[in-house]
């Protein structure tokens, strides 16, 4: 009888990288289609032209680096670096803007270091935080909710195609009449004027607890990433850690004095924050490790937000929060790893 001997591993692991991709990016379609509702096929053509580019520029890097094309495109790395993207860029970002963050994302971010699994900060940041600190008027030109009260023209699928492609309007439209500031900006911008949060959320863009539309796009993403808690691609302590700083400062502060701080439930429901909680910060690359690292990295992710909400030059912080922890992952690491069993350290 012949025995057949196969290397280490036995036993065939119950996961791996293309199904986790694709858990991620099963998660997240509820917020989109709730983004294409509120905010019109923006999100799907960023999408579309960025995964085009995405998947053209990773495997030209990996035939530069003589890795084997297919199997590295097949795992869903790049489609998820796209799709993150997309959900942080205005609906009606020009080809070329899209272009140049996957590019970046994934040549600067991802290629540069090694590829998948070697890159210190996440892709999808940094190329958003390039992108908004060399393009200011194009990564701040958003669209208004799609809301019936709001006197705000709106674009169908082949307007929004045609200026993302060609940057051309329907006759009798200008960029400044159907363009507006979102929630967080009109806050910036309205305490800086030394008007209270009363005076401030007159304003039709703001809803119940959060920004008109951001409310339902946010409750959609948080449901993904509670589904991601339950398939196991997650782990629980960065997103609880990040929410419940971000929580618990907005609190202290709201409670010293309403007329200035927001409510937390605005801080949680408006911007990034619940995107960056279960599908930014989470990334387990660059990410902390250890159970306690990832406590101290998300609770590091949400006080950085708050303060850079608050008192910093950009109205959402999450993308320079998150870059800056992952600065300091080697540090957390090394003062965070279990204790060697025998040894005193």
């Amino acid at each position: 009888m012949e025995f057949r001997v196969t290397p280490a591993p036995h036993r065939e692991p119950r996961t791996s990288i293309t199904k986790t991709m694709r858990r991620v990016l099963l998660a997240l379609i509820p917020a989109a289609i709730a983004y294409v509702a509120f905010f019109g096929w923006g999100l799907v053509i960023n999408i579309v032209i960025g995964g085009c580019v995405a998947l053209a520029a990773e495997a030209a890097c990996l035939r530069l680096r003589r890795y084997p094309v297919g199997i590295h495109l097949r795992d869903g790395s790049a489609l998820v670096t796209t799709v993150l993207l997309a959900f942080a860029m205005p609906p009606l970002a020009p080809w070329w803007l899209m272009t140049i963050g996957v590019l970046i994302a994934i040549v600067l971010a991802k290629q540069v270091y090694g590829g998948l699994g070697l890159n210190p900060f996440n892709p999808a940041m940094v190329a958003y935080v390039a992108l908004l600190v060399s393009f200011p008027l194009q990564m701040t030109t958003w669209l208004p909710p799609m809301i019936g009260d709001l006197d705000y023209p709106h674009l169908g699928f082949l307007a929004t195609l045609e200026y993302s492609l060609f940057g051309r309007l329907p006759p009798g439209l200008t960029l400044d009449a159907i363009t507006g500031a979102t929630p967080l900006d009109m806050l910036k911008t309205g305490l800086g004027g030394m008007q209270t949060i009363a005076e401030i959320r007159v304003s039709p863009l703001f809803g119940d607890f959060g920004g008109r539309g951001w409310e339902w796009i946010n409750s959609f993403i948080g449901l993904g990433g509670l589904y991601l808690l339950y398939a196991g691609v997650i782990r629980w302590q960065i997103p609880t850690a990040m929410l419940g700083t971000l929580f618990g400062v907005a609190t202290l502060m709201y409670v010293i004095d309403p007329s200035r701080f927001p409510s937390p439930v605005f801080h949680l429901f408006t911007g990034a924050a619940i995107l960056g909680a279960f599908f930014i910060a989470t990334d387990p690359v660059s990410g902390a490790t250890t159970d306690r690292g990832r406590l101290i990295f998300g609770a590091g992710v949400g006080l950085l937000t708050y303060v850079i909400r608050t008192w910093g030059g950009y109205p959402d912080g999450v993308s320079f929060a998150v870059l800056l922890m992952n600065l300091c992952v080697p540090l957390i690491d090394r003062f965070t790893h279990p204790r060697v069993y025998g040894t005193k350290l």
